[in-house]
């Protein structure tokens, strides 16, 4: 991975990984701010359709210009990788929000819920449908702000799809039943899938859930809404109405635009609203009714056996084609009842996805993320099932993937100070500098480290502090020592960290009487003088002289 992409981009780290690409943190040297770079991944630049979807997410995105939907900013190619520059949104997915909190209150999805259509609608008004619509693809910034993001399987409304599955590519929770019939994507597929994170984000849970996605997309096309109000009589009939039109199951009763939807959020907490009842649907008829008027409606004359059979035969072939198109889109050959599970430690979620696949097994997109001691950033860690169980086929198996290692704290101790930055400058530690007198190590080298210890594992990604006790010269202020015992004047001052040199001077030069006067072995003169102060650089020394 280049660590500069059109000598511009400078990557820091990667923040994500995807089946097709993965993103990173830049800085963009130009423009002095950062960036989200993502790039596709290698194996898959000379794959067409790949390539082809990139690229379409690339034009969907840089034609749209909206406060709600992730702005791109660049796009090209270096040295053979396909790159887009985008906005960096700091925050949480609205996945992780509702993971984390559960059923939002009302009012803070109503806010949300405006700001996903406002976005939507933008790209919609440029007959661009995203296709892939889910919480895990809209951004929360640490001020509220709402962001679509991944444009991914976007395409024009009515071009051409790249392959058999790609009219009906997404994620099966969000899906609308006519694309788990086959048929292409439009603006009300986008709506269904808008009124799925609607009813996510008053309930706390998508509404269909099931081990294989195949089952979850025959509940979209056959099974009834669960009712929000049963869950919180809190909740409006005028709010539920809106996730019931959003979410049926026949396109023609949703909303036509997404300008019609963010209407009915904008009114739906007026006091006029308040006594509003349920809306239900007539195919024959073929609009919108309400409960009142729907039971004014005059019984029709009985119907013929032959209409009954052919209503019969008619869904009958709708839900097989529906279990057609469902096996088609997610690629399940037929497979032994169990299976054993593979190993796909170290590997990334595509390649591990792929794997799975082959076998009946499906990969669970709700990831969770730890670091590791070992295991490179975006590679599974751990599986469960574990490696070696038996599995039944159209198991979700959950993995753990690696958010990067640890940072093992290296020690330090023994190093000169300058070396140690130099081992510290690329890490998010923060060094501190504390100076200790030491006789015994040289100066400018570490002591020992405080707050962070040899071996300690942390998260490189978390700055931190960490403190260098550094050794200096010793400085002493020099005691009187004169008329003491030089061998005691000697030991006190090494005990004080200093160097020390014993003169011994000569009496061939004294006279007898003189001798006879001197007190032998003790201090009478020193270099320098007491008082003084001293530092204990490599080549000083005090000097003690003596007869």
């Amino acid at each position: 991975m280049l660590k500069i992409i059109n000598e511009r981009y400078k990557n820091i780290k990667k923040i994500g990984v995807g089946g097709m690409a993965d993103v990173y943190l830049a800085h963009d040297e130009l423009l002095d701010r950062e960036v989200a770079v993502k790039i596709l991944r290698g194996d898959l630049s000379s794959d067409p359709v790949h390539l082809m979807r990139f690229q379409r997410e690339a034009n969907a995105a840089i034609e749209i210009s909206h406060p709600n939907i992730v702005e791109v900013y660049d796009v090209g190619q270096a040295e053979g990788q396909h790159y887009i520059v985008m906005e960096y949104v700091t925050g949480k997915t609205l996945k992780q929000l509702i993971h984390q909190r559960g059923a939002l209150d009302l009012e803070e999805s109503l806010v949300i819920m405006k700001q996903i259509i406002a976005g939507l609608s933008e790209a919609h008004k440029l007959n661009i449908v995203h296709r892939d619509i889910k919480p895990q693809n809209i951004l929360i910034k640490d001020d509220g702000t709402v962001k679509i993001a991944d444009f991914g399987i976007a395409r024009a409304q009515g071009a051409t799809q790249l392959t058999q599955v790609d009219s009906v590519m997404g994620s099966v929770h969000y899906m609308a039943p006519e694309n788990a019939r086959g048929e292409s994507a439009s603006i009300q597929s986008d709506l269904y899938a808008v009124g799925i994170v609607f009813y996510e984000l008053l309930m706390g849970d998508v509404p269909f859930k099931a081990e294989a996605p195949m089952q979850v997309a025959l509940k979209h096309m056959k099974d009834e809404l669960p009712s929000i109000r049963e869950f919180n009589p809190q909740i409006p009939q005028s709010v539920e109405n809106i996730v019931i039109q959003a979410t049926a199951k026949n396109k023609i009763f949703r909303y036509k635009t997404t300008e019609a939807m963010l209407a009915d959020l904008e009114t739906c907490m007026d006091p006029g609203r308040e006594s509003e009842k349920p809306i239900v649907f007539d195919e024959d008829l073929g609009h919108t009714i309400i409960v009142d008027d729907f039971k004014a409606i005059e019984p029709k004359a009985k119907t013929s056996k032959f209409k009954t059979l052919l209503v019969a035969i008619s869904t009958m072939s709708v839900i097989a084609l529906g279990i057609w198109m469902a096996i088609s889109f997610i690629n399940v050959e037929k497979q032994p009842k169990m299976v054993v599970m593979p190993d796909i430690s170290n590997l990334n979620f595509a390649e591990a996805n792929d794997m799975l696949e082959e076998l009946g097994l499906f990969l669970s997109t709700n990831v969770k993320y730890q670091l590791t001691d070992d295991v490179e950033f975006g590679k599974i860690i751990s599986s469960n099932p574990p490696l070696d169980s038996e599995v039944e086929v159209g198991t979700t198996i959950n993995v753990t993937i690696s958010d990067g290692m640890f940072y093992i704290v290296e020690n330090y101790a023994g190093l000169s100070l300058e070396e140690a930055q130099t081992k510290l400058a690329d890490t998010r530690l923060i060094v501190r500098v504390e100076k200790e007198q030491n006789q015994d190590v040289k100066p400018g080298v570490v002591i020992r480290q405080e707050q962070l210890l040899p071996n300690d594992k942390i998260d490189p990604r978390i700055a931190r502090e960490i403190k260098l006790i550094v050794s200096t010269y010793v400085e002493i202020v020099i005691p009187h020592l004169l008329g003491e015992d030089v061998q005691q004047a000697q030991t006190q001052l090494q005990e004080l960290g200093v160097k020390v040199i014993l003169n011994q001077l000569s009496t061939e030069d004294l006279s007898e009487d003189e001798i006879e006067a001197l007190e032998l072995g003790v201090v009478i003169h020193m270099d320098p003088q007491a008082g003084s102060l001293y530092s204990q650089f490599e080549e000083n020394a005090i000097v003690l002289q003596y007869y």
